[in-house]
Order: C-alpha cells, then sequence, then structure tokens
C-alpha cells in the first residue's frame, strides 16, 4: 500500500507528528511493533503523566549541539500543548518546579492523541514489526502485514531506555544504514551505583530522603536524594546522572538551606551531643550512620574550630564516586542519539536523505526530569509533521 507518510513509532512524537501531517491533507501510517500505543506515556508520572513543564526552554536539554532544539521549542510550545490538553477536557495540575500532570490519568492523554489521529484521518497499525526498509525514488518497508510504500519515513521509536516496554536500537541501526552519524548512547535520569564500601553505608540508609544539592560537572540540581538497596535515587541524583560520567566524583550538600558552621557554633553553648544537634536538621537516622562511619559523637564544645569546620564542610561537600548506573533498564531517558549536525534543526530531516526524518528521545537531545522530555517530543514531531 502507499501512503504520504509512514511514522514508525506510536508514541509521543510519532502521535504528534501523524496528527499535524494529517492536518495537512497527508495520507499518513504509523507503525507499532507494540500492542498498545503509547505505553511510555502510560507509565510516566506515576501513570499521570508529567506531560509537559511550564519552563521548558533550551538551557534544560543536553546535546553536543545546545542550539539545535530552539527552534521546535519556539515554535511548538508548553502553551501550546497546554491548549490541546485543554480542548479534550483533561483536568490537569502543577506538582513542583513547573511540572505539569493529570489528575486523573495518563491514559486521558493516550486517548486525546489517538482521538486527534482518527480526525486527521491517521491510520494506526499496531503489533506490527518492521523487517527492511529501503529507498529507491520512494521509501519501501517490509513488515509482518506486508510492503507499503511511501515518500516521507518518519522515525520515532525513541530510545534504548526501558527495554521492557519494546525500546530497541532501531532507531540507531537505520540511521547508521544510511550513512548517518550517531553520538555516544548513555543511560539518562537513572540511579547511580556505587562500590562495596559506599554500598553497604547506602543500605544502611536506605529509605532515607534528604534535601540536598547535587553537584558534577560545574552543573547542580536541588531536590531530594534518596538511599537505596542498591545505590543513590532520587530526583536530584536523577537529573546529575545524565551529566555523570566514569571516574568521576559527584558532590553532596546535605545542608543546602544553611551555613552548617554557624549552626554549630551556635548550638555550642548547649552542650549537646553533636548528633543531638544535627537531628533539629537531618533525619536521625541519617546523622547517627553518618558520625558511625566518619567519626564518633562528642559534645559540640568538645569540638575546637577546625573540627567543626571540617564537619560542616564534609557535610556541604560530601564528595562520593559512582561506579556506574542501573542501566537502560531503569533509565528513563537515553542520553545522546542521532548527531544533530544530520538533521535540520528546522524540519528535522536528514541533510542528506531526502524524505526521512527523526524526532523525539532518538535524536541527541535529552531533556531534564520534569516532563522536558514530553516537550521535546511534542515540539520536535510537531516540526516535523509540518513537513513530511
Amino acid at each position: 500500500m502507499n501512503y504520504d507518510i509512514v511514522i514508525i513509532g506510536a508514541g509521543a512524537a510519532g502521535l504528534m507528528c501523524a496528527i499535524e501531517a494529517g492536518k495537512r491533507g497527508r495520507s499518513v501510517l504509523v507503525l507499532e511493533h507494540n500492542a498498545k500505543i503509547g505505553e511510555k506515556i502510560r507509565i510516566s508520572g506515576g501513570g499521570r503523566c508529567n506531560f509537559t513543564n511550564l519552563q521548558a526552554d533550551h538551557a534544560n536539554y543536553l546535546s553536543a549541539n545546545e542550539h539545535f532544539c530552539k527552534s521546535a521549542l519556539a515554535r511548538y510550545s508548553t502553551r501550546d500543548f497546554i491548549a490541546l490538553v485543554e480542548k479534550h477536557g483533561i483536568a490537569y495540575h502543577e506538582k513542583t518546579l513547573g511540572q505539569l500532570f493529570c489528575n486523573q490519568s495518563s491514559q486521558q492523554i493516550i486517548e486525546m492523541l489517538r482521538r486527534e489521529c482518527t480526525e486527521a484521518g491517521v491510520t494506526i497499525e499496531t503489533s506490527c514489526a518492521l523487517n527492511a526498509v529501503r529507498k529507491s525514488e520512494k521509501f519501501e518497508l517490509e513488515t509482518a502485514r506486508g510492503r507499503y510504500v511511501s515518500g516521507s519515513l518518519v522515525i520515532a521509536t525513541g530510545g534504548l531506555s526501558i527495554p521492557q516496554l519494546g525500546a530497541t536500537n532501531f532507531a540507531y541501526s537505520l540511521a547508521k544504514q544510511f550513512g548517518l552519524k550517531v553520538t555516544s548512547l548513555r543511560p539518562g535520569l537513572v540511579p547511580l551505583t556505587f562500590d562495596a564500601e559506599d554500598l553497604q553505608f547506602f543500605r544502611s540508609l536506605s529509605g532515607i530522603a534528604l534535601d540536598a544539592g547535587v553537584n558534577c560537572r560545574g552543573v547542580e540540581f536541588r531536590e531530594h536524594i534518596l538511599f537505596t538497596h542498591r545505590g543513590l535515587s532520587g530526583p536530584a541524583i536523577l537529573q546529575i546522572s545524565s551529566y555523570w560520567r566514569e571516574e568521576e566524583p559527584i558532590t553532596l550538600n546535605v545542608l543546602p538551606d544553611m551555613d552548617g558552621l554557624d549552626f554549630l557554633l551556635s548550638k555550642r553553648e548547649t552542650g549537646k551531643e553533636i548528633i543531638a544537634v544535627l537531628n533539629r536538621v537531618l533525619p536521625h537516622r541519617f546523622v547517627r550512620g553518618w558520625f558511625e562511619r566518619f567519626g564518633g559523637s562528642k559534645p559540640v564544645n568538645w569540638y575546637s574550630n577546625r573540627e567543626l569546620e571540617e564537619v560542616a564542610r564534609s557535610l556541604h561537600q560530601w564528595k562520593v564516586t559512582p561506579t556506574g548506573t542501573e542501566g537502560f533498564g531503569k533509565a528513563e531517558v537515553t542520553t545522546g542519539g542521532i548527531d544533530t549536525d544530520e538533521l535540520s534543526s528546522k524540519t528535522m530531516e536528514a541533510k542528506n536523505v531526502r524524505g526521512l526524518y527523526f524526532v523525539g528521545e532518538c535524536v541527541d537531545v535529552t531533556g531534564w526530569l520534569g516532563g522536558y522530555n514530553f516537550q521535546w517530543a511534542w515540539a520536535s514531531g510537531w516540526v516535523a509533521g509540518q513537513f513530511a
């Protein structure tokens, strides 16, 4: 069968592209190898879909070319997607830091996209494996459902993250087939793992969450960290994981809202144990574990100024060196992807392969935690839908 456009992948970016192309009167087919569309949408935000962020800007994205995402984000903004959500009567709320969630269920976003596709005349085929892609004058696709031909081909298959939902390396393999470069691929927004000594300590603190600043390579995030049986997690850790590289330390500030030294000096007259003093600003189990590992507790007035300065510094600048991450199975995104030098930022089309487009996570544009990656999916999909 012949179509103007075939889109591979029925996730956020692929469905948005299909809707926009269909509105332009193009015949559009979406092929999805899963049994259902929008599987990553379904599980996102704890099932409520953190569908965008009010603060989305190019500065919230990692890429070898930090300017590449500017065009798409400017032409299809957070406000544009919110307008679509409101058009369908989906109630939502802001949680923290500009993050917008459905009040009820992420399934509402999936159904919204499905209805928009139906209204735009888009055909969606699920449980359809793609076996081969060739290009002569047009693209020829061999699938489990037969052969399809199209003038344009849009790749929206995502990255390597969450393989249990069907993630594959399809986009990268196809890019290489057509001679496009792919940057280094890494798990992003993922918990960090540690050596046996640190891990034993973190396990003893498992379940404790702290508001902290986390720094790596000059980038800092201020949110909660979570101690687990496998290492460190929580929003601030997930954020910094996208920047972290092997053998590099990260720095934790577990007293981000105060001058630790001033606080300890102000409690000297009480004569209380330093553990009792720090219990006022940090969880008891954390403080007890900290001093069991890094030095016994004694009354605050037994410490010299230099010793108190060292205690405060260690809490403000606690350096730990991860040994790795929990991998793509636990990663929310893939960092790296189709080299942006290969694509037009205006259209998302490959510069040297006419009619071939890449959108969403498979491109070397990775957002922060908190709805930014969905906004990139909507924006890049929308852009490709204007031109494919």
